[in-house]
């Protein structure tokens, strides 16, 4: 994908699409986030489809940005630093192949770029244990129903988003401090 108006096109899945948006929507650089579906056979598929893992989609995101405010690699550490790279089909009570951990690129330097970060996690045993993480050229992203978008923002004091959400954003709050939006 080529860069357009300054913007480019990123797309992860990193467990449930309610987290990886609430994360990303914080950073400077980033212009749109959009909760959606990726990787799968069904055409249009739904939430309810989603969730019984047949279709083979991921709940993933499509991050807008403006690569001279924010860099893929500086997402792709963002990616990695607020989720579980390491377990299969899963993120904390959250199991099914569509909560799997997956980069999705766009073109061949995100492509190279995901291989080099995986690779270099790897060598450093970042994690201490195997990272699952696929990486897959991005297919058709299909945009999740209405009451995904904003999910967190809108839902702050539900017992998912308060309990699993809030440390992640309390966490790229402590960290990544110089990469939120003002």
């Amino acid at each position: 994908m080529e860069i357009q108006n300054g913007q480019e096109i990123a797309t992860f899945a990193g467990g449930c699409f309610w987290c990886t948006e609430a994360v990303f929507l914080e950073l400077n650089g980033v212009s749109k986030v959009v909760s959606g579906y990726i990787g799968g056979n069904t055409v249009n598929p739904t939430y309810q489809e989603i969730g019984t893992g047949d279709t083979g989609h991921a709940e993933a995101i499509e991050i807008t940005f403006d690569p001279n405010k924010i860099s893929f690699g500086e997402l792709l550490e963002i990616f990695f630093a607020t989720h579980d790279p390491t377990t299969l089909n899963r993120q904390g009570n959250d199991i099914g192949t569509q909560y799997r951990s997956e980069i999705f690129y766009h073109n061949a330097a995100q492509k190279q770029l995901s291989e080099d970060y995986i690779a270099l996690m790897t060598t450093e045993n970042t994690f201490g244990k195997p990272i699952v993480t696929k990486i897959s050229s991005a297919t058709k992203f299909y945009v999740a129903e209405d009451y995904h978008q904003n999910y967190y923002n809108q839902n702050k004091t539900q017992g998912y988003c308060s309990y699993v959400i809030t440390p992640k954003i309390d966490k790229l709050k402590k960290i990544y401090q110089d990469k939120l939006k003002k």
